[in-house]
């Protein structure tokens, strides 16, 4: 608890510049109005949800595939990143993910400049984690290495936000969460394309997390050049899951049944890097939905905005 209530006191007030978030991010890309593919008429013919024990069937959800008509709209080409979200909880005061009070993402710059030596031993090693015997660096290296780990941090995408922090977030942007048949349209094209690349699995085109051996598996936006659609949006396929504005619904036409507290739920699209052994070419299918408590919290699920052509 010592250790808790320290930070915090490192950690107190908003104020203060942010690392800006990388060049080109906050760029939107223009869909532009028209029909096209949504869902899918896949069958689960391979028996997947008895070989890996998922609890429900596969595909069901997606069906039936229909013509959907969009006006245009605009779509962030990347996922929000860490700075950018630190930038409106700051200017805000919004509460931080809690993720960055337990890894102390959380801590500014000029807390850390003006902590004792001895605190920041201990925050680099318990809350940074830092793999050296930080019992042994002074301040100047222990400062130089927190910092490098912050700046990594603030160009990957924000993640461990509830769908209220991302609607809030795209809110004060002046933007709004995408609608799911927006994403949808954003990630396959008018033709329908099964991931973002076209119809063909590739491993090596998107951030499954396949191969990576770390604790952070999501990159920053934009480290898959192939993970690009046919829209040019970034980052569909995989990295981080994404929430959508729409609650949890059949498709028109649909037999899906959809539960009361699933009707409660909102919609997450896109595949995220946390699958870990179920890297599998299913989990990164643009028509693949996914849904959650709006409060959910995931290490995997993020999020970018949308807004309208004015």
């Amino acid at each position: 608890m010592r250790y808790i209530v320290s930070v915090f006191a490192l950690c107190a007030g908003f104020g203060g510049a942010v690392a800006g978030a990388p060049a080109g991010l906050g760029e939107m890309v223009l869909i532009p109005a028209g029909e096209f593919v949504m869902g899918g008429d896949r069958r689960d013919d391979q028996g997947y949800q008895e070989r890996y024990g998922f609890e429900k069937p596969l595909f069901v959800n997606e069906r039936p595939e229909h013509r959907r008509h969009l006006d245009a709209f605009l779509i962030d080409k990347y996922e929000v990143t860490n700075a950018e979200f630190k930038a409106f909880t700051r200017a805000t005061d919004y509460p931080e993910p809690m993720a960055w009070i337990q890894n102390g993402y959380n801590v500014r710059d000029d807390k850390l400049r003006s902590a004792h030596v001895s605190n920041l031993r201990w925050i680099a090693r318990d809350y940074f984690h830092l793999d050296r015997d930080t019992s042994r660096m002074e301040k100047p290296a222990l400062l130089a290495a927190l910092f490098e780990i912050q700046r990594r941090r603030d160009r990957l995408p924000v993640s461990s936000v509830s769908w209220y922090d991302a609607d809030n977030f795209c809110r004060w942007q002046g933007k709004r969460l995408p609608t799911e048949a927006e994403w949808e349209k954003a990630a396959r094209g008018p033709n329908g394309n099964e991931y973002p690349w076209g119809n063909e699995w590739r491993l090596e085109k998107a951030n499954t997390g396949d191969g990576i051996d770390s604790e952070e598996v999501v990159m920053p936006p934009g480290s898959f050049p192939g993970d690009r659609s046919y829209y040019g949006v970034q980052d569909m396929g995989g990295n981080v899951s994404e929430w959508v504005a729409d609650f949890y619904r059949p498709y028109p036409g649909s037999d899906l049944t959809v539960s009361a507290q699933e009707s409660r739920h909102r919609v997450v699209r896109g595949g995220g890097a946390g699958t870990g052994h179920y890297a599998l070419s299913l989990f990164f299918r643009s028509p693949r939905r996914a849904h959650a408590d709006p409060e959910m919290r995931s290490t995997d699920v993020g999020f970018r905005c949308a807004r309208d052509v004015k």
